[in-house]
């Protein structure tokens, strides 16, 4: 079955140019907001649209990404209505890949299988969760596979040629290269090395590599689209929604358009990667 995730990378290799994969938790300031922020990104730039499911212990994100979703919790966003906001943004975009980031505890509770048909009836096209690792693949990973949508799995620096297979065998759609060790939002990865890890990881696999953590100027974005199929970024995104929120952390007339001018400036890095080497 091909998602819309693989269709996406499909034309984009035809275009011949790295995918640029935006990252904004949902909720954050509120859900009103967070849903015009998503419609927004397409527009401004983004292939590929990664939803933070807003947690209480998110234990590999950094204090932006933290506070985000402490924001979204606030502003009372659940995993059923972060599925409710993939719904309504299918409403007017049915292209766009979506894919669902976060933790497995939110799933558990909400129950495996309900969980797969709330979310493929909703439009989610995939799934990352980083803290369910291929030993638990029985729990999540083949259940949703089974039910068409993608697994996204997590590799890093410290994912060596041993460790690396286990890590890609069920994982579809694409590969996400943490080009950092440590949280998000930490420092850029070095560009050679990024080169160099993305080789190994494609000895291994067909899939897309994108790389993300640490990813935050149209500089960097554009120097890390040279060497991988897309770029991912997080940070910086929900950056421009918090510096664009009132004393109350409640959303401004700015904050929207915060979002999408930075989505563009980005997006503008990695589009020029592409035509730097034509």
């Amino acid at each position: 079955m091909t998602t819309r995730i693989d269709t996406r990378f499909a034309d984009l290799k035809r275009e011949g140019r790295a995918a640029f994969v935006t990252y904004v938790m949902c909720g954050d300031p509120d859900i009103e907001t967070s849903l015009a922020i998503i419609k927004a990104l397409p527009s401004a730039g983004a292939d590929i649209i990664e939803l933070g499911m807003p947690f209480t212990d998110p234990m590999a994100d950094g204090p932006s990404i933290q506070a985000a979703g402490l924001r979204a919790l606030k502003a009372g966003t659940t995993l059923k209505k972060t599925l409710d906001v993939v719904r309504r943004f299918r409403e007017s975009d049915d292209r766009t890949p979506i894919v669902l980031m976060g933790y497995y505890n939110p799933i558990y509770i909400h129950g495996v299988d309900k969980f797969l048909n709330d979310a493929k009836t909703a439009g989610l096209d995939g799934l990352i969760i980083v803290d369910l690792p291929p030993e638990e693949d029985d729990e999540l990973c083949i259940p949703t596979l089974k039910a068409g949508l993608n697994f996204i799995r997590l590799a890093t620096p410290t994912t060596d040629d041993k460790r690396l297979p286990a890590v890609l065998a069920n994982t579809s759609g694409f590969v996400y290269y943490v080009s950092v060790k440590g949280i998000t939002g930490s420092a850029a990865g070095d560009a050679a090395e990024v080169s160099k890890a993305v080789g190994r990881i494609k000895r291994h696999t067909a899939l897309p590599v994108v790389v993300g953590f640490g990813i935050r100027t149209p500089q960097a974005a554009g120097a890390t689209a040279a060497h991988a199929d897309g770029v991912a970024v997080g940070t910086a995104l929900v950056e421009a929604v918090r510096d664009s929120l009132d004393a109350q952390n409640c959303a401004t007339p700015k904050t929207v358009t915060a979002v999408a001018d930075t989505v563009a400036s980005i997006a503008a890095g990695v589009r020029g990667a592409h035509q730097a080497a034509e």
